[in-house]
């Protein structure tokens, strides 16, 4: 491995190590997975203490650069990728590189979930097989986090949103005209026409989910964060919205996803506290835990409760005793809020990374990010050659029209930020920027 260290340079010789390790990885001379040179034969190569060495991989250790374990030696990171072509690269093409970054609106960082309070959890779940008391606990999570009394009477356990919403919508027991956002998001919004409801476009602003001219039975709305914008519904939409199902009978279904990992001011109140007789929310623990927990909760009028009391015991419960009992015994310790905080920290660190990557690059306007694990770009260049040049470069974007239900939507691209490190992140970044920028 030819380092090629500058003897005239002033920096320490571990930066010097550091940073040439860092550029052969950017320029793809170093292969994500490849093994490196070990510190006791890159010290004799370049004639230098192991130590200088040692302090140098541990420092692109800590970084996300390199991987290391026993047996088995030190490797690049086999997630990263490279973010220039080489110079002697033909310029008209840049060959993928063999890893592909998925930047997948939504997805949580799950890294740091595994500690001794989830393990203990999910321990004493499976040994003590208690009946699970989750509906109690996310009664008081909904009290601490989002400032919502519930019975937990009126609390069902689900496994996720769209789960939810399928038990909601086979209580009711007759075929519905649901109103969803446009645009929206495209996997809940599949569910009623899977069951055979009919799905009505309601068209969005700057102020939310406008309030419907058109007769409905259902509206599902997401007040705390617009899918994809990011918008929150305004106060004067939020009352006129009670106001019509007030008046009309119908039934607003609030999908609550992302509420909580806000970046300005607390967490919205939900539209549940302002209406119970006529909200169902939906929630998930997919965002401040993880999608593959494929656990949620819906809480309902209670004129519906029975009715989906019935349901859940004609078709089954979907979620075992011990994984409830797991987050119960995780919720009740107080770790649930603990983690919410420190990965809303780490969240608002990646999404200033975002904003600092985008805020002055010609040709990209990016929307303002008030919270949740996403960014939409607004792009001059078309968003498919975005899309397509990204891909050449192992980067997965997903375009903006792919979020809308009606009309034709403005040209962009939507990008997720939660689940990678922040190296990876700000590597990814560069790859976008480029793709993006005229």
């Amino acid at each position: 491995m030819n380092l090629g260290l500058d003897p005239d340079d002033s920096r320490t010789l571990p930066v010097q190590i550091a940073a040439a390790i860092r550029e052969m990885v950017a320029t793809g001379a170093l292969l994500p997975g490849e093994q490196i040179d070990s510190t006791r034969t890159l010290s004799a190569q370049l004639g230098v203490s192991r130590g200088t060495v040692v302090t140098a991989f541990d420092q692109l250790i800590a970084e996300g650069y390199l991987v290391a374990s026993t047996g088995s030696g030190t490797r690049i990171n086999p997630r990263l990728h490279p973010t220039k072509a080489p110079a002697t690269a033909p310029k008209s093409h840049t060959p993928p590189p063999l890893n592909r970054v998925e930047l997948t609106p939504g997805l949580p960082d799950t890294t740091s979930l595994i500690t001794p309070e989830w393990r203990a959890a999910w321990r004493n779940a499976a040994a003590l097989a208690n009946a699970p008391l989750l509906t109690q606990e996310i009664g008081h999570h909904l009290r601490h986090m989002r400032g919502l009394a519930v019975d937990p009477d009126r609390i069902l356990v689900t496994a996720g949103a769209r789960e939810g919403l399928a038990l909601l919508l086979r209580g009711v027991a007759k075929q519905l005209r649901i109103g969803v956002e446009s645009p929206g998001y495209p996997s809940l919004r599949k569910v009623p026409e899977a069951l055979g409801h009919t799905l009505v476009e309601v068209p969005t602003d700057s102020e939310g989910v406008r309030v419907p001219l058109t007769d409905l039975d259902a509206l599902i709305v997401t007040p705390s964060h617009q899918y994809p914008y990011g918008d929150s519904l305004s106060a004067a939409r939020r009352t006129e919205l009670v106001r019509w199902a007030r008046e009309t009978g119908v039934l607003i279904i609030e999908d609550d996803f992302d509420s909580e990992l806000r970046y300005v001011g607390q967490p919205l109140p939900a539209l549940t506290a302002l209406e119970p007789e006529h909200t169902a929310l939906l929630g998930t623990f997919s965002s401040v835990i993880s999608p593959t927990i494929a656990c949620g909760y819906l809480v309902v009028p209670e004129h519906l409760r029975e009715p989906l009391v019935q349901q859940r015991q004609l078709f089954g419960q979907p979620v075992s005793s011990i994984t409830q009992d797991a987050l119960a015994g995780f919720m009740a310790s107080g770790a649930l809020r603990r983690h919410t905080g420190k990965m809303r920290r780490a969240y608002r660190r990646r999404r200033d990374l975002v904003t600092a990557t985008f805020r002055t690059l010609p040709g990209v306007e990016l929307l303002p990010i008030r919270g949740g694990l996403h960014a939409v770009l607004l792009c001059e260049r078309p968003a498919a050659a975005v899309v397509t040049r990204a891909a050449e470069q192992g980067i997965g974007l997903t375009a903006l029209a792919d979020y809308w239900g009606g009309e034709e939507a403005p040209n962009g691209v939507v990008l997720g930020f939660g689940h990678l490190s922040d190296l990876e992140l700000a590597l990814a970044l560069a790859a976008v920027a480029e793709a993006a920028s005229l």
